[in-house]
């Protein structure tokens, strides 16, 4: 067969598989996420090149704390000043479910080898229409492959925080949060419960503690989050 022949006939086989391998995360050439079953959103590659280029510009230490979640993590930015006696790291990315953070582990948790995985994220899954047991299985996921990993890493979850905005979902978070928390002793984790702290005396969230979004955290709600968290960070 002709030699120019052979090569109209492979390159169309050439170009999908050069469309599958979108990134490496060291073990290879890897797919493209499925959307919605692996992430929620890939559009979060914009994210992961931008924390990409902070760890090539400031290396961060082995051993810190790593936060990482959605934006609830994403816009702690007194996240070094309340943890004064530790080194933390802040890898929340705006918008991401549970699903997006194991996705995305072997470039912005694995490689920092972290001697504690703080890891919020869940009420923006049940904003989008996962089910509490989804909620439970994709957490479940996670610590199994941070314990899998990084065996001698400590993995902290914070339970999902009641907002005014979505006061529609509290049912939905009250039994997500105790799947994941009856959970804590088989996958050997800690579980943080900022949720009850968050009510009021009528069990509605506090709208003291948000910004004027009613989603997001003023630095009260923040205080909260600093004085549960300090013993498994401090």
């Amino acid at each position: 067969m002709p030699a120019h022949r052979l090569a109209c006939l492979l390159l169309p086989a050439l170009l999908a598989l050069s469309a599958c391998a979108t990134w490496s995360d060291g073990s290879g050439p890897k797919r493209a996420p499925a959307i919605p079953a692996e992430v929620s959103n890939a559009e979060w590659e914009n994210d992961m090149q931008r924390f990409a280029a902070e760890d090539a510009s400031h290396p961060p230490p082995q051993n810190a704390v790593l936060f990482v979640g959605s934006s609830s993590i994403r816009m702690w930015e007194s996240l070094a000043r309340d943890f004064p006696d530790a080194t933390v790291i802040n890898r929340g990315f705006g918008g991401s479910e549970i699903r997006d953070s194991t996705w995305y582990a072997p470039r912005i948790v694995l490689p920092y080898k972290p001697g504690t995985v703080v890891l919020y994220a869940g009420d923006n899954d049940l904003a989008s229409g996962r089910t509490p047991r989804q909620l439970h299985d994709d957490f479940v996921a996670f610590a199994e492959l941070i314990h899998r990993k990084l065996p001698k890493t400590r993995l902290v979850y914070i339970s999902t925080k009641p907002s005014p905005s979505r006061a529609h979902l509290l049912d939905a978070q009250r039994e997500a949060n105790a799947l994941i928390k009856a959970e804590s002793t088989r996958h050997d984790f800690v579980y943080i419960d900022v949720f009850t702290p968050m009510l009021d005396a009528g069990g509605k969230p506090r709208e003291d503690l948000f910004l004027a979004d009613r989603l997001h955290m003023n630095p009260a709600g923040y205080a909260i989050w600093r004085e549960l968290l300090a013993p498994y960070v401090n």
